[in-house]
């Protein structure tokens, strides 16, 4: 498993965004430029620049994927089927992670929580963990990017159980990264 996070993308100049539009395939500049705002544009195609990069790096071709999107969105690789991989961004930073076998990634920025989302996706003993916590907002995001990787492993999109999708998830390894200089929590999961 690889995955990378560029956390600098707020430094990235706008004849830097238009380089990276003009690199990207037809298609994927399409979507990006139907954002309306530039911070859109950028993640989208900054994800996708990241993920060729990636491809490159640990498989050794450079190439310019095609997606397909499955039954809960979850892409693929119309090329290279046996390429797993997963993209994420939020406003601080942006990760693409490869694999051999299915992954996901999830980052989120710190303190996007509240009251009433966190009733609905956490269980009664996340709840008390982040009511006890010193950094509930920290804490929150690390829960929500682990459930979030954890659905985009399995290509399910958000179930109905996403309170117990952690003590439910036995076959998947969970890794996360609370980045609290940077702002933001990053999980990746993976099959044991």
């Amino acid at each position: 498993m690889n995955y990378y996070v560029r956390d600098d993308i707020q430094d990235i100049s706008d004849m830097e965004l238009k380089m990276i539009l003009l690199w990207i395939p037809a298609w994927r500049r399409e979507e990006a430029l139907r954002f309306k705002h530039r911070q859109g544009q950028l993640e989208c195609a900054l994800s996708y620049m990241m993920l060729c990069q990636c491809i490159s790096v640990n498989y050794g071709f450079d190439c310019q994927p095609h997606f397909v999107i499955g039954e809960h969105g979850k892409p693929t690789l119309k090329e290279y089927p046996d390429i797993h991989f997963n993209i994420s961004h939020c406003k601080k930073a942006i990760a693409v992670a490869v694999n051999d076998s299915p992954i996901g990634i999830d980052v989120e920025c710190i303190g996007r929580e509240n009251d009433s989302l966190a009733r609905y996706v956490l269980n009664d003993d996340e709840l008390r963990q982040m009511e006890a916590s010193e950094d509930p907002s920290a804490l929150f995001a690390k829960y929500w990017t682990q459930k979030e990787a954890v659905f985009k492993f399995y290509g399910s999109g958000i179930r109905d159980d996403i309170k117990n999708l952690l003590v439910n998830s036995d076959d998947v390894k969970i890794t996360t990264t609370v980045n609290k200089e940077k702002g933001y929590a990053l999980s990746i999961a993976i099959g044991k």
